[in-house]
């Protein structure tokens, strides 16, 4: 099944790749590798920010974190410009949970994005991980996330 029907089947319309909030690029390809810069928590709503440990629930930031692996899906589309058939995997993500210093579920925050890569990509979504306290982000988010994709 391609990623395309994948998306479709959870109800996933890609938006168009966030443009950057500062100087830099949103994605650099080396090779066969792409370095999504980090995504922050927003859906159409508009952004998605508080605290995790204070006004923020696990399930929330769960979402947020989803939020986040959408924007790097349509960033990850603009690399292979517009063909995901082009991407082989996800390799690595590094998330960021705007945290409380007591609050330690960062990874149960972080598989929000992890469990919809797995969901999306099956096995080439399964990846390396990092899942760190930040104590704030950008706008107040309450996620972000970078990734890096292998494609051809």
């Amino acid at each position: 099944m391609s990623i395309e029907q994948r998306l479709a089947d959870l109800g996933v319309t890609l938006p168009e790749a966030p443009a950057p909030a500062a100087n830099y690029v949103p994605f650099v390809q080396v090779g066969e590798l792409v370095h999504v810069s980090g995504q922050i928590s927003r859906n159409e709503a508009g952004l998605i920010t508080g605290k995790l440990g204070a006004d923020v629930d696990v399930a929330t930031g769960a979402d947020a974190a989803r939020a986040c692996a959408i924007a790097l899906l349509a960033q990850a589309k603009a690399a292979c410009d517009g063909d995901l058939s082009r991407l082989v995997r996800l390799v690595k993500l590094v998330g960021f949970v705007n945290s409380t210093p007591e609050f330690t579920d960062q990874p149960k925050v972080i598989n929000g994005a992890s469990d919809f890569m797995v969901a999306v990509l099956g096995d080439a979504g399964r990846h390396a991980r990092s899942a760190v306290s930040a104590a704030s982000l950008p706008f107040g988010v309450a996620v972000e996330i970078e990734a890096i994709f292998q494609v051809r």
